[in-house]
Formats: C-alpha cells, sequence, structure tokens
C-alpha cells in the first residue's frame, strides 16, 4: 500500500474526517471527560494543550509532565499534557488513543503489561488505532500529504 500511495485512500475512507477539538480549551474538556470517567482518583491536570515543538517523527506523539516544587513548607505537583500539534488536525479516534496514552501514565509509569491494559481499558481498540496512526505518519515521513489538514475550518 505504501509502495502504490493507497495509504492516504485507505485512511481517509475509514477516517473521513478530523475530530474539530481546535482549541487548548477544547483539548482540556476533552481530556477532563476522559479522565473522568476512567481516573477520577488520579491527580488533577493543570494544564492540557497542543505542542507545536514535539517532533512527531521522533515517536513524541504527546507528552505527560509532573513538575514539582516546594511553596513555603509545601510541596506542589503540576502535572500537564501535550499533545503534538499535527493533531489538531486528526480523526478524534487517534487524538483519543494519543489522550488515553498520556491519562494511563497518571496511574502507571512505565510501559508495562498494567499501563497497556489500563490503555486498553480505556479505548478497546487502542493497539489498532495506534498501528493506524503509525501507518499515518510513516504516510506523511515518506512525503505524502497531511490528509485532514482541509477537513475542519480554523
Amino acid at each position: 500500500m505504501l509502495l502504490q500511495q493507497q495509504v492516504g485512500r485507505w485512511l481517509l475512507n475509514k477516517y473521513p474526517q478530523a475530530h474539530g477539538l481546535r482549541t487548548d480549551g477544547a483539548l482540556y474538556a476533552h481530556v477532563q471527560t476522559l479522565k473522568q470517567e476512567f481516573l477520577k482518583g488520579s491527580e488533577p491536570l493543570s494544564k492540557v494543550a497542543y505542542d507545536s515543538k514535539l517532533q512527531v517523527m521522533k515517536n513524541a506523539l504527546g507528552t505527560h509532565t509532573a513538575v514539582s516544587r516546594v511553596q513555603g513548607s509545601r510541596l506542589k505537583a503540576k502535572r500537564e499534557i501535550r499533545i503534538a500539534a499535527l493533531f489538531r488536525d486528526a480523526p478524534h479516534e487517534f487524538l483519543r488513543m494519543i489522550v488515553v496514552h498520556e491519562l494511563a501514565h497518571l496511574r502507571e509509569r512505565a510501559h508495562d503489561k498494567a499501563f497497556y491494559q489500563l490503555c486498553t481499558y480505556m479505548e478497546p481498540d487502542y493497539h489498532q488505532i495506534e498501528f493506524e496512526l503509525r501507518v499515518y505518519l510513516t504516510h506523511l515521513e515518506g512525503r505524502g500529504e497531511r490528509l485532514w489538514a482541509e477537513a475542519v475550518s480554523p
């Protein structure tokens, strides 16, 4: 499929439109909804945003960070999730898979069996969607065009 340049058409048939969560505020609300549904007792998130500096082709689809600092006699922790800006124009399933992955890191730090069980609990098709997202990234790396860039108006 890659050699015949049919990947783009296949992905567009399977995922015909982008998600429409264009702003950081909309992304934050989406992440909070998933967090409330699956991880009610986990630590709160201080920020969720699209990040244009993440290097998608180097496997950074999203990041989670925890910054701890001392304020007076108390230790304050801030947790952030950043999603590569490329996924501002992507199918809902791709965005959800990345968000689920980053949310799973709130409970499980390592990419081990428990981590992936949590991912598949939150998104049953997690592995298939991740595979298809990697196929899309391979399509882009092979000089393919961004498929959903015009699908959602800014």
